[in-house]
Protein backbone atom coordinates (compact mmCIF):
# COMPACT_ATOMS: atom_id res chain seq x y z
CA UNK A 1 0.00 0.00 0.00
CA UNK A 2 1.64 3.49 -0.63
CA UNK A 3 0.75 7.04 -0.13
CA UNK A 4 -1.96 7.56 -2.15
CA UNK A 5 -3.91 4.48 -1.40
CA UNK A 6 -3.53 5.23 2.52
CA UNK A 7 -4.93 8.44 1.50
CA UNK A 8 -7.83 6.69 0.04
CA UNK A 9 -8.48 4.86 2.67
CA UNK A 10 -8.47 7.24 5.47
CA UNK A 11 -11.01 8.81 3.49
CA UNK A 12 -13.11 6.33 2.90
CA UNK A 13 -13.13 4.47 6.55
CA UNK A 14 -12.89 8.35 8.23
CA UNK A 15 -10.11 6.76 10.40
CA UNK A 16 -6.54 7.08 10.92
CA UNK A 17 -6.31 4.36 13.40
CA UNK A 18 -3.46 2.36 13.41
CA UNK A 19 -4.39 -1.17 15.47
CA UNK A 20 -1.05 -2.34 17.46
CA UNK A 21 -0.65 -6.17 17.63
CA UNK A 22 1.88 -5.97 20.45
CA UNK A 23 0.63 -9.62 21.61
CA UNK A 24 2.18 -10.80 25.10
CA UNK A 25 1.00 -14.26 25.25
CA UNK A 26 0.80 -13.94 29.58
CA UNK A 27 -1.70 -11.53 28.94
CA UNK A 28 -3.95 -12.75 25.96
CA UNK A 29 -7.42 -14.33 27.65
CA UNK A 30 -6.43 -17.64 29.83
CA UNK A 31 -8.94 -19.84 27.42
CA UNK A 32 -6.11 -19.03 24.33
CA UNK A 33 -2.64 -19.24 26.45
CA UNK A 34 -2.17 -23.02 26.40
CA UNK A 35 -3.71 -22.84 22.05
CA UNK A 36 -1.01 -24.66 19.93
CA UNK A 37 -1.06 -20.90 17.83
CA UNK A 38 -2.52 -18.90 20.48
CA UNK A 39 -0.55 -16.01 19.54
CA UNK A 40 -1.71 -16.12 15.96
CA UNK A 41 -5.08 -17.00 17.02
CA UNK A 42 -5.46 -14.07 19.51
CA UNK A 43 -4.00 -11.61 16.57
CA UNK A 44 -6.75 -13.48 14.43
CA UNK A 45 -9.54 -12.53 16.40
CA UNK A 46 -8.33 -8.87 16.89
CA UNK A 47 -8.35 -7.86 13.35
CA UNK A 48 -11.43 -9.83 12.46
CA UNK A 49 -13.14 -7.40 15.12
CA UNK A 50 -11.15 -4.12 14.18
CA UNK A 51 -10.70 -4.36 10.47
CA UNK A 52 -13.80 -2.42 9.43
CA UNK A 53 -11.94 0.45 11.86
CA UNK A 54 -8.81 1.33 11.07
CA UNK A 55 -6.40 1.61 8.14
CA UNK A 56 -3.44 -0.26 9.76
CA UNK A 57 -1.88 -2.40 11.69
CA UNK A 58 1.82 -2.27 13.72
CA UNK A 59 3.47 -5.19 14.69
CA UNK A 60 5.71 -4.63 17.31
CA UNK A 61 8.30 -7.26 16.28
CA UNK A 62 9.77 -7.88 20.03
CA UNK A 63 6.69 -9.19 21.14
CA UNK A 64 7.41 -12.45 17.92
CA UNK A 65 11.11 -12.56 18.54
CA UNK A 66 11.00 -12.86 21.56
CA UNK A 67 9.37 -16.33 21.37
CA UNK A 68 11.79 -17.67 18.82
CA UNK A 69 11.06 -19.65 15.72
CA UNK A 70 7.36 -19.89 16.75
CA UNK A 71 7.11 -16.55 17.38
CA UNK A 72 8.50 -15.53 14.22
CA UNK A 73 6.30 -18.05 12.40
CA UNK A 74 3.15 -16.10 14.33
CA UNK A 75 4.34 -12.69 12.95
CA UNK A 76 4.43 -13.77 9.40
CA UNK A 77 1.12 -15.61 9.76
CA UNK A 78 0.08 -12.82 11.53
CA UNK A 79 0.76 -10.49 8.33
CA UNK A 80 -0.32 -12.66 5.74
CA UNK A 81 -3.69 -12.45 7.13
CA UNK A 82 -4.11 -9.20 7.58
CA UNK A 83 -6.40 -7.28 4.60
CA UNK A 84 -4.23 -5.75 1.94
CA UNK A 85 -6.68 -2.91 1.87
CA UNK A 86 -4.44 -2.30 5.10
CA UNK A 87 -1.10 -0.66 5.98
CA UNK A 88 1.28 -3.08 7.49
CA UNK A 89 3.95 -1.49 9.38
CA UNK A 90 6.79 -4.04 11.52
CA UNK A 91 7.87 -1.73 14.42
CA UNK A 92 11.09 -3.22 14.44
CA UNK A 93 13.49 0.16 14.89
CA UNK A 94 16.13 -1.01 12.70
CA UNK A 95 18.96 0.81 11.35
CA UNK A 96 22.58 0.06 10.79
CA UNK A 97 25.34 0.19 8.64
CA UNK A 98 24.13 0.47 5.12
CA UNK A 99 25.14 -3.38 4.19
CA UNK A 100 23.50 -4.81 7.08
CA UNK A 101 20.38 -2.15 6.85
CA UNK A 102 19.71 -3.29 3.25
CA UNK A 103 19.50 -7.42 4.92
CA UNK A 104 16.81 -6.04 7.69
CA UNK A 105 15.35 -3.76 4.32
CA UNK A 106 15.20 -7.43 2.40
CA UNK A 107 13.51 -8.99 5.80
CA UNK A 108 11.08 -6.91 5.90
CA UNK A 109 10.05 -5.63 2.51
CA UNK A 110 10.50 -8.72 0.95
CA UNK A 111 10.74 -11.72 2.94
CA UNK A 112 8.12 -10.20 5.06
CA UNK A 113 5.78 -8.17 2.85
CA UNK A 114 5.09 -5.36 4.91
CA UNK A 115 4.89 -1.47 3.32
CA UNK A 116 6.52 -0.10 6.70
CA UNK A 117 9.44 -0.34 8.56
CA UNK A 118 10.17 1.80 11.84
CA UNK A 119 14.02 3.08 11.48
CA UNK A 120 16.07 4.40 14.13
CA UNK A 121 18.42 7.49 12.40
CA UNK A 122 21.49 7.64 14.87
CA UNK A 123 23.75 6.41 12.59
CA UNK A 124 23.44 8.50 9.67
CA UNK A 125 22.41 8.55 6.38
CA UNK A 126 24.05 5.57 5.33
CA UNK A 127 22.00 3.46 7.97
CA UNK A 128 18.12 4.35 6.60
CA UNK A 129 19.32 4.58 2.65
CA UNK A 130 18.37 0.62 1.97
CA UNK A 131 15.07 1.32 3.43
CA UNK A 132 14.11 4.30 1.17
CA UNK A 133 15.29 2.35 -2.48
CA UNK A 134 12.45 0.36 -2.47
CA UNK A 135 9.43 1.69 -4.42
CA UNK A 136 5.95 1.85 -2.69
CA UNK A 137 7.64 1.11 0.82
CA UNK A 138 7.97 3.24 3.96
CA UNK A 139 10.58 4.51 6.49
CA UNK A 140 8.77 5.38 9.73
CA UNK A 141 11.88 7.15 11.62
CA UNK A 142 12.29 7.68 15.38
CA UNK A 143 11.73 11.63 15.41
CA UNK A 144 10.46 12.00 18.86
CA UNK A 145 9.43 9.49 21.22
CA UNK A 146 7.18 9.44 24.49
CA UNK A 147 9.21 7.96 26.53
CA UNK A 148 11.10 9.28 29.46
CA UNK A 149 14.52 8.77 28.18
CA UNK A 150 13.40 11.18 25.56
CA UNK A 151 14.81 14.28 27.20
CA UNK A 152 18.31 12.11 27.77
CA UNK A 153 19.27 13.34 24.29
CA UNK A 154 16.04 13.92 21.99
CA UNK A 155 15.23 17.47 23.79
CA UNK A 156 19.00 18.52 24.57
CA UNK A 157 19.89 22.18 22.59
CA UNK A 158 21.82 22.46 20.07
CA UNK A 159 23.38 25.01 18.12
CA UNK A 160 20.25 24.50 15.54
CA UNK A 161 17.52 24.44 18.22
CA UNK A 162 16.54 20.68 19.94
CA UNK A 163 18.16 17.42 18.43
CA UNK A 164 15.29 15.62 17.56
CA UNK A 165 14.20 18.58 15.52
CA UNK A 166 17.74 18.73 13.45
CA UNK A 167 17.54 14.96 13.28
CA UNK A 168 13.97 15.59 11.38
CA UNK A 169 15.33 18.33 9.25
CA UNK A 170 18.01 16.41 8.10
CA UNK A 171 16.52 13.23 7.55
CA UNK A 172 13.54 14.98 5.75
CA UNK A 173 16.50 15.89 2.95
CA UNK A 174 17.06 11.96 2.25
CA UNK A 175 13.59 11.38 0.98
CA UNK A 176 9.91 12.42 0.23
CA UNK A 177 6.73 12.38 1.98
CA UNK A 178 5.93 9.20 -0.38
CA UNK A 179 8.87 7.00 1.44
CA UNK A 180 9.58 8.69 4.72
CA UNK A 181 7.43 9.19 7.80
CA UNK A 182 8.24 10.15 11.59
CA UNK A 183 7.53 8.63 14.77
CA UNK A 184 6.16 11.62 17.55
CA UNK A 185 4.80 10.35 20.40
CA UNK A 186 1.71 11.59 21.51
CA UNK A 187 2.47 12.76 24.85
CA UNK A 188 4.47 15.20 22.67
CA UNK A 189 1.35 16.82 21.22
CA UNK A 190 2.33 20.44 22.47
CA UNK A 191 5.35 20.06 19.96
CA UNK A 192 3.83 18.76 16.90
CA UNK A 193 2.93 22.22 15.78
CA UNK A 194 6.81 23.42 15.27
CA UNK A 195 7.19 19.86 13.84
CA UNK A 196 4.64 20.73 10.79
CA UNK A 197 6.62 23.68 10.37
CA UNK A 198 9.75 21.17 9.61
CA UNK A 199 7.77 18.37 7.66
CA UNK A 200 4.40 19.86 7.11
CA UNK A 201 3.34 16.92 3.93
CA UNK A 202 5.03 14.19 5.64
CA UNK A 203 2.69 11.33 8.00
CA UNK A 204 3.25 11.11 11.48
CA UNK A 205 2.97 7.56 13.22
CA UNK A 206 1.88 8.60 16.45
CA UNK A 207 1.85 6.31 19.13
CA UNK A 208 0.62 6.91 23.06
CA UNK A 209 -2.76 7.44 22.84
CA UNK A 210 -4.72 5.34 25.26
CA UNK A 211 -2.96 4.04 28.20
CA UNK A 212 0.12 6.37 27.84
CA UNK A 213 -2.20 9.20 28.16
CA UNK A 214 -1.74 10.99 25.23
CA UNK A 215 -4.97 13.37 23.90
CA UNK A 216 -6.11 12.51 20.17
CA UNK A 217 -7.71 15.57 19.92
CA UNK A 218 -4.89 17.48 20.59
CA UNK A 219 -2.67 15.18 18.45
CA UNK A 220 -5.75 15.86 15.66
CA UNK A 221 -5.41 19.41 16.30
CA UNK A 222 -1.59 19.96 16.08
CA UNK A 223 -0.82 16.89 13.71
CA UNK A 224 -2.88 16.99 10.67
CA UNK A 225 -2.59 18.38 7.77
CA UNK A 226 -4.65 18.24 4.04
CA UNK A 227 -4.59 14.54 3.53
CA UNK A 228 -4.54 13.82 7.15
CA UNK A 229 -0.92 12.92 7.57
CA UNK A 230 -1.39 10.90 10.96
CA UNK A 231 -1.73 7.64 11.59
CA UNK A 232 -2.63 7.35 15.51
CA UNK A 233 -1.32 3.85 17.51
CA UNK A 234 -3.53 2.52 19.81
CA UNK A 235 -2.28 -1.15 21.36
CA UNK A 236 -2.97 -2.36 24.58
CA UNK A 237 -6.04 -0.09 24.86
CA UNK A 238 -7.93 -1.77 22.29
CA UNK A 239 -6.24 -5.26 21.92
CA UNK A 240 -6.33 -5.87 26.05
CA UNK A 241 -9.63 -4.30 26.45
CA UNK A 242 -11.39 -7.57 27.49
CA UNK A 243 -10.18 -10.67 29.07
CA UNK A 244 -12.83 -13.04 28.17
CA UNK A 245 -13.97 -15.16 25.34
CA UNK A 246 -15.67 -12.32 23.82
CA UNK A 247 -12.69 -10.15 23.83
CA UNK A 248 -12.97 -9.39 20.28
CA UNK A 249 -16.36 -7.76 20.95
CA UNK A 250 -14.47 -5.31 23.23
CA UNK A 251 -11.67 -5.00 21.11
CA UNK A 252 -14.33 -3.52 18.22
CA UNK A 253 -16.26 -1.27 20.22
CA UNK A 254 -12.99 0.66 21.47
CA UNK A 255 -11.53 0.58 18.07
CA UNK A 256 -15.20 1.52 17.01
CA UNK A 257 -14.84 5.05 19.71
CA UNK A 258 -11.72 6.04 18.28
CA UNK A 259 -12.64 6.05 14.63
CA UNK A 260 -16.31 7.78 15.81
CA UNK A 261 -13.92 10.49 17.37
CA UNK A 262 -11.49 10.69 14.53
CA UNK A 263 -13.94 11.01 11.93
CA UNK A 264 -15.07 14.27 13.88
CA UNK A 265 -11.58 15.59 13.35
CA UNK A 266 -11.58 14.39 9.54
CA UNK A 267 -14.60 17.23 8.34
Amino acid sequence: MNRHQLVRAIKEKQSYLCVGLDTDITKIPKHLQHHADAVFEFNKTIIDATKDHCVSYKINTAFYESMGLKGWDAMERTLHYIPRTHFTIADAKRGDIGNTSAQYAKTFFETLPFDAITVAPYMGEDSVRPFLEYEDKVAIVLGLTSNKGAHDFELQQTGEGLLYEKVIRTVATWGNADNLMFVIGATQASELASIRKIIPDNFLLVPGVGFQGGSLQEVSEYGMNADCGLLVNASRAIIYAGGNEDFGDDAKEIAMQYQVEMATYLK
